[in-house]
C-alpha cells in the first residue's frame, strides 16, 4: 500500500463524536502526529483502545517536522495527523505539512468530521451559502482596524475565534462601527454547557463587557448588506474632489471603488469624463 498523510478530524468537545472510520484510521496508522500527546492520549483512553505511537507536531515545531513526515509518507507509511480538537490545518497546525507532502509528490487524504467553524455557522441562523473564516483576530488595534475596514463591505458571513478574556472588548469595538449588525457568540460547542447568544453587536457587547464567559468561543458575524447605489451626481462630486487633489484618473477610480463599493469601470469613466471636460 502506498504511503499517505491522512488528516483526521477529532471531537471538538463531545468525545462520542469520533467516527468509527476516524478511530480505525488512527489505529491503523504507523504514527499519529498531534498537537499535544497528553491531550491526545485522553481521546484513546476514553474509547478504551491502546494509544498508537504519538509524535508532537504543533505551531512551534511544524516547520521542523515537515521533512520527517514527508520521508515517512514517501517510504510507504500511513501517517495520521490530528489537532487537539476539530479538523487539522484550520486555525491549527497542518497546512505546512500538507503542502510539503504535496510538493514532494506524496498523497494526502482526510477523514472528515467535527469542525467548530462549520458547526457554529450552521446554528448561527445566518447565510451559509458564502462565508469567510478569519481565525483569531489580530491583537494590535491598527491591524484589527484594517480588517474591520474590509468587513465594512464583506457581504459573506464571517466566522472567527476569540478568547473569553477578549470577547467583550472585541465586540465593543465592532459595535462602534456596526451597532445593529447581527452576531452569534457560540460557546462550548457539543459540550454539556453549549450556549449560543444571538443579537446585535451592541446588545452582545453590553452583555459580555465586564462579564467574560468561560470556554471555547466561536463568533459568527452577519455579512454586510449590499452597498447602497450611489447616484451619478454624488459620484461625480466625489471624483471631482479627488481630481482636485491631484490624483490621476486611475487612482481616483481605484479609491472610489475601494471606499464606496462602486464598479471600478463606472468610477473610471466618471473620472475620465471630468478630466476631459477640464481640459476642453
Amino acid at each position: 500500500m502506498s504511503g499517505c498523510l491522512v488528516l483526521v478530524a477529532t471531537p471538538i468537545g463531545n468525545l462520542s463524536d469520533l467516527s468509527e472510520r476516524a478511530m480505525s484510521t488512527l489505529l491503523a496508522a504507523s504514527v499519529v502526529y498531534c498537537e499535544d500527546t497528553r491531550h491526545s492520549r485522553t481521546l484513546f483512553a476514553a474509547h478504551g483502545v491502546k494509544t498508537p505511537p504519538l509524535i508532537a507536531l504543533h505551531e512551534h515545531n511544524e516547520k521542523a517536522q515537515c521533512d520527517e513526515v514527508v520521508q515517512r509518507v514517501l517510504a510507504g507509511e500511513i501517517v495520521a495527523l490530528i489537532s487537539d480538537a476539530g479538523t487539522p490545518a484550520v486555525s491549527d497546525p497542518g497546512q505546512r505539512v500538507v503542502a510539503a507532502v504535496i510538493d514532494a509528490g506524496g498523497q494526502v487524504s482526510t477523514v472528515p468530521g467535527p469542525s467548530a467553524v462549520v458547526s457554529a455557522l450552521v446554528i448561527s441562523g445566518f447565510a451559509t451559502e458564502r462565508f469567510v473564516m478569519e481565525g483569531f483576530l489580530p491583537r494590535k488595534e491598527g491591524e484589527r482596524k484594517v480588517l474591520f475596514d474590509a468587513w465594512d463591505r464583506e457581504q459573506r458571513t464571517i466566522v472567527f475565534y476569540e478568547s473569553p478574556q477578549r470577547i467583550g472588548g472585541v465586540l465593543n469595538s465592532m459595535a462602534h462601527r456596526w451597532p445593529q449588525r447581527r452576531v452569534a457568540v457560540v460557546r462550548e460547542l457539543t459540550k454539556v454547557h453549549e450556549d449560543v447568544v444571538r443579537g446585535t453587536l451592541r446588545e452582545l457587547a453590553d452583555h459580555f463587557v465586564g462579564s467574560p464567559p468561560k470556554g471555547e468561543i466561536t463568533v459568527v458575524l452577519e455579512g454586510a448588506g449590499p452597498a447602497p447605489e450611489m447616484s451619478d451626481e454624488a459620484l461625480t462630486e466625489r471624483a471631482a474632489e479627488l481630481l482636485g487633489r491631484g490624483l490621476s484618473v486611475r487612482d481616483v477610480a481605484t479609491q472610489l471603488s475601494d471606499s464606496l463599493g462602486v464598479a471600478h469601470r463606472r468610477a473610471y469613466d466618471v473620472a475620465l469624463a471630468l478630466r476631459a471636460a477640464s481640459t476642453d
